[in-house]
């Protein structure tokens, strides 16, 4: 039996890789490419005419290529975090007494179930599911 290497309830691969590579984004291999092709053809990295030191322009470009690789990394670890985390509350609340708000309606009951949609946790009150972030409050079952 082959166990997923995703360890959620819900699957939050779908939300993390939603977002698809377009043309126009670059990686950093993409960049360390530029760069060396600009290093080996003296003529292409000057053309700015401005006359800094280019190196030390690529260095510092590089630098905050990587921050900003390092800050998505950051994002997708905490958005898993924060699903794994909304996921486990869910699963806590069956059998549970909630008072939800959605659409101006206020509904309180038992909850029922609880439900993933591509790793976002819901609920079910009534056979209705609402939304985590819904909730206005909660008591013993």
């Amino acid at each position: 039996m082959n166990i997923s290497s995703n360890f959620t309830i819900g699957s939050t691969d779908q939300v993390i890789n939603k977002s698809k590579q377009s043309n126009s984004d670059m990686n950093m291999d993409d960049f360390l490419k530029i760069m060396a092709a600009s290093l080996r053809m003296p003529s292409v990295a000057s053309e700015g005419g401005s006359g800094s030191d280019n190196s030390m322009d690529y260095m510092s470009q590089m630098i905050q290529f990587s921050t900003i690789e390092q800050l998505q990394t950051l994002t997708d670890s905490l958005t898993t975090t924060m699903l794994m985390t909304q996921q486990q509350q869910a699963v806590s609340m069956i059998g549970k007494e909630v008072t939800v708000a959605q659409d101006g309606a206020v509904v309180t009951g038992t909850v029922e179930k609880t439900r993933f949609f591509n790793g976002y946790a819901t609920i079910q009150i009534n056979g209705k599911d609402y939304y985590m972030s819904n909730i206005q409050e909660v008591g013993m079952g």
